[in-house]
């Protein structure tokens, strides 16, 4: 399985409708086939029965269907499944409401992380996906308004980026140490009776407490052998980020009522504060709430610290002229940055011009969607002269011999001089595609070629 493939099992954002994505039902998925006419008795599941409505499945199944991702266990993908359903879904719908499904075991799938570990997901069937995002749509409205206004992760309207401007609203008032806390394994680790437990204690429904508890005890299967786990939500069921924001919140709650200033996205909280000596009183502090939970804190990766020398969620702070603090790209999110460029626009790629900037535009659209927050201008302007660079170097060479070259540079305007001196060096493509081409294989030359900027 690609990697591209598994990270698209990771949910879109809870209670936000997909803009641009996703497909119309497909005619297999009748209404009947939604809502028998004949169900047998069921748990009195209020929420559950609300979950399996027409027009809630029909909205699952579409976001399901546009977050494009990878077969379970079962091996049916999307359209398989949508024909599979057509036919089985009456019973599986009763089996639901009678509070006797049994969801499949997910699927373990591992991807490289760019810190050189791996990171694990698991890949429910499509149809427990459908069923999962189903109870997601119903739950989200109920839970989110009672987490906490400092928690970013996974809900609907806020993002990474809100998470970033608190923190720097923080380090702006002075707080300008962090406790920085990064939970080890946080999602392998969950244990099933707590989350249950305070899950319950938000929602008053047997029906969805019994399907929970199935989800979270459906097993891992690698190697065609399935692992039972009494504890763990693997990453992968849209049901997963809510359960993780429902665990966590109660942590964010102690935080709340001793006044600390944080910020929390998932796994990884940023709490503020004044001195060191403060900083190493709240990672106690957190160090008790958490065993509480049965997780455990990220030694390597957590510390009390000057907020100057951390970086949260890709970003880190830096102080300007006059005292203002500004937001800049962490040094090893760049560094990833500019190795993805890299291998992206080598020479030795084989690849035509157009494919190259194709794949090029996908990541960097991507690349700076996120990261569109940093103050850095000279940081853009010097990256996008680079990329320019390495551009340049990539189409000299594809004109390959002396004589194209000059003949093509001569009819993009270059001065007869310019034109020789490269052709008489052709194969010295990075040297001669710094300044000397600048005039003639130009920014706008390769903004008509769909390459976008940074700056």
């Amino acid at each position: 399985m690609s990697m591209q493939k598994a990270q698209r099992q990771m949910p879109a954002n809870a209670g936000r409708e997909a803009v641009g994505q996703g497909e119309a039902m497909p005619d297999a998925f009748s209404d009947e086939a939604f809502c028998p006419r004949h169900a047998t008795g069921d748990t009195g599941s209020v929420l559950l029965q609300a979950a399996l409505t027409t027009e809630n499945l029909r909205r699952a199944f579409k976001r399901v269907r546009a977050n494009k991702g990878a077969a379970g266990v079962d091996g049916l993908d999307i359209n398989q499944t949508s024909r599979h359903l057509a036919t089985a879904w009456p019973h599986i719908r009763e089996q639901l409401l009678a509070g006797t499904y049994r969801p499949s075991p997910v699927r373990r799938v591992t991807i490289s992380k760019p810190d050189g570990g791996e990171r694990e997901l698991g890949i429910p069937t499509v149809t427990d996906r459908l069923i999962q995002q189903a109870l997601l749509q119903v739950l989200q409205p109920i839970l989110d308004p009672t987490f906490s206004e400092h928690s970013y992760g996974f809900r609907p309207g806020r993002r990474a980026q809100d998470a970033v401007l608190a923190a720097q609203s923080y380090v702006q008032s002075g707080w300008r140490v962090v406790v920085d806390v990064d939970l080890s394994k946080f999602f392998d680790r969950v244990n099933h009776d707590i989350l249950i437990d305070r899950l319950r204690k938000r929602i008053d429904d047997a029906g969805i407490i019994r399907l929970t508890r199935a989800y979270l005890n459906s097993g891992i299967m690698d190697n065609g052998v399935v692992q039972s786990r009494d504890e763990g939500t693997p990453q992968g069921g849209p049901l997963s980020p809510l359960l993780a924001n429902v665990m966590l919140d109660e942590v964010d709650k102690e935080l709340e009522w001793r006044g600390h200033r944080f910020a929390r996205y998932a796994d990884d909280a940023n709490v503020y504060v004044r001195s060191v000596r403060a900083g190493q009183r709240v990672m106690a502090l957190l160090r008790r709430c958490y065993a509480k939970l049965h997780l455990m804190v990220n030694e390597s990766k957590s510390a009390v610290a000057s907020v100057f020398g951390r970086k949260f969620l890709g970003y880190s702070l830096w102080v300007a002229r006059g005292g203002e603090v500004k937001r800049k790209v962490a040094e090893k999110p760049l560094k990833t940055f500019k190795q993805r460029i890299r291998e992206l626009t080598c020479r030795s790629g084989g690849r035509s011009m157009p494919d190259v900037v194709t794949r090029l535009r996908s990541y960097m659209l991507g690349w700076k969607g996120y990261f569109q927050l940093a103050q850095t201008p000279n940081v853009w302007r010097k990256l996008d002269e680079w990329l320019r660079h390495r551009l340049r170097a990539i189409q000299l060479k594809h004109w390959k011999r002396g004589t194209t070259m000059y003949r093509e540079l001569l009819k993009l305007g270059a001065a007869p001089s310019v034109a020789k001196r490269v052709a008489a060096n052709g194969r010295r493509w990075w040297r001669n595609s710094d300044k000397l081409l600048n005039s003639v294989l130009t920014i706008a030359y390769f903004d008509r070629l769909g390459v976008p900027r940074l700056s």
